[in-house]
């Protein structure tokens, strides 16, 4: 099969969950024997056509820029569709696949030039992210539900997912199917010096590290794990607490944790390599995942692929791919109290802490391997191609 990936993010472009999630849809895929190609945009140092992993990777320069996001994104689809056109000549697609709203103008508008079924892999809703507040916020959720009507079929990632879309954009449920994501387990498999790694983030080797990794954005809940550090810190005065990732907040965060005290216990890294995340990962005493929305949550999956306990928000899919108790713990979201809690359960127990550990990493292996999720997305292809 001829399938074309269409994402706006791609490595070395990381923005969310995004970038990963197509680059390991694509290997999967060419491993299985399909003639993959990938249209994204283009990356300070990577080259318009590359050949990775066996598929390829076609990159479209934006020759026009604009300070205004949402008129970049539509200044950027015009130039995919010339990449799309590029690609196209070299592979003949049989299907289309977009990932989220950014790319459905060029991915809608080459459906209908080609003739050839589109697929949507709808990773979030504007409506769950923001519950929708001005013009432009509404014209994207106007975006998203076009996506979803040109779509011969929807791919969410959970559960919780399918019935966002399905009631929210009035979709019909047989039209949607669940994969969830995935992740390449095997990277987790380093020997690492844990405590080299810990020093060189400022912990030292009797401190307990708790660690957050994500966007500094609302949905993903920091404030509360912030406002919960005082109450781990006085029971747990050993703990330190390192934040990874880049986002809007995260002058208001830095603020919230000195004026709470916590400040000299707090590292704020910013983004790092994927190396280093995956050595800190392996080296944490806890990883907490606060989102007050999250229609999946695979940084939980990665921490439970290096081997450390994780706590997260009973929301969305985060409550579904975590079993409480037993591949995880979960807390309520915005509550403080309840994040302290969790943490506190795992600290102070060593016994539940491996259980746990164990636990979560034979889920990992057997629910939310890439071969599986490639298998389950060709079945939506064949299907679609099927109904033609």
């Amino acid at each position: 099969m001829k399938i074309c990936l269409l994402s706006w993010e791609f490595p070395p472009r990381i923005v969310g969950g995004i970038a990963r999630h197509v680059f390991g849809l694509a290997k999967s895929l060419t491993k299985d024997g399909h003639d993959v190609g990938v249209v994204t945009l283009d990356f300070p140092g990577t080259p318009d056509y590359e050949e990775a992993e066996g598929f390829k990777v076609y990159r479209s320069k934006t020759e026009v820029g604009h300070p205004n996001f949402l008129t970049w994104a539509f200044l950027f689809n015009h130039f995919l569709e010339k990449s799309l056109a590029i690609a196209n000549n070299d592979i003949n697609f049989d299907i289309i696949h977009i990932h989220d709203w950014l790319v459905a103008p060029a991915g809608i508008g080459f459906k209908h030039f080609l003739k050839k079924p589109l697929v949507c892999t709808m990773h979030s809703t504007e409506h769950g992210r923001s519950s929708l507040h001005g013009p432009d916020s509404y014209m994207i959720d106007g975006m998203e539900w076009w996506a979803c009507y040109e779509a011969a079929r929807i791919i969410v990632t959970s559960n919780s997912m399918k019935g966002e879309v399905c009631g929210h954009f009035k979709v019909a449920d047989e039209k949607v199917d669940v994969i969830p994501n995935a992740i390449e387990g095997d990277k987790y498999n380093i020997d690492i010096d844990r405590w080299a790694t810990r020093r060189r983030f400022g912990v030292g080797d009797h401190e307990k590290l708790v660690l957050y990794v994500g966007r500094l954005v609302p949905q993903k809940g920091i404030e509360y794990l912030i406002r919960a550090m005082p109450h781990i810190s006085w029971r747990f005065p050993e703990a330190k607490f390192i934040i990874v990732g880049e986002g809007w907040m995260r002058g208001q965060l830095e603020w919230m944790a000195d004026i709470s005290g916590q400040g000299g216990r707090t590292n704020f890294t910013g983004f790092i390599p994927d190396q280093d995340l995956i050595a800190l990962t392996k080296g944490a005493d806890v990883m907490v995942v606060p989102s007050v929305y999250e229609p999946f949550g695979i940084v939980a999956l990665e921490g439970m692929a290096a081997g450390v306990p994780v706590i997260v928000s009973q929301v969305g899919g985060l409550a579904e791919i975590v079993e409480h108790d037993k591949t995880g713990v979960h807390v309520f979201p915005r509550s403080p109290d309840s994040i302290a809690w969790g943490i506190e359960r795992v600290l102070s127990d060593p016994g539940f802490r491996d259980w746990i550990v164990k636990s979560a990493h034979e889920a990992v292996h057997n629910r939310f391997s890439w071969k599986a999720v490639a298998s389950q997305t060709v079945e939506v292809y064949k299907r679609v191609l099927g109904e033609r």
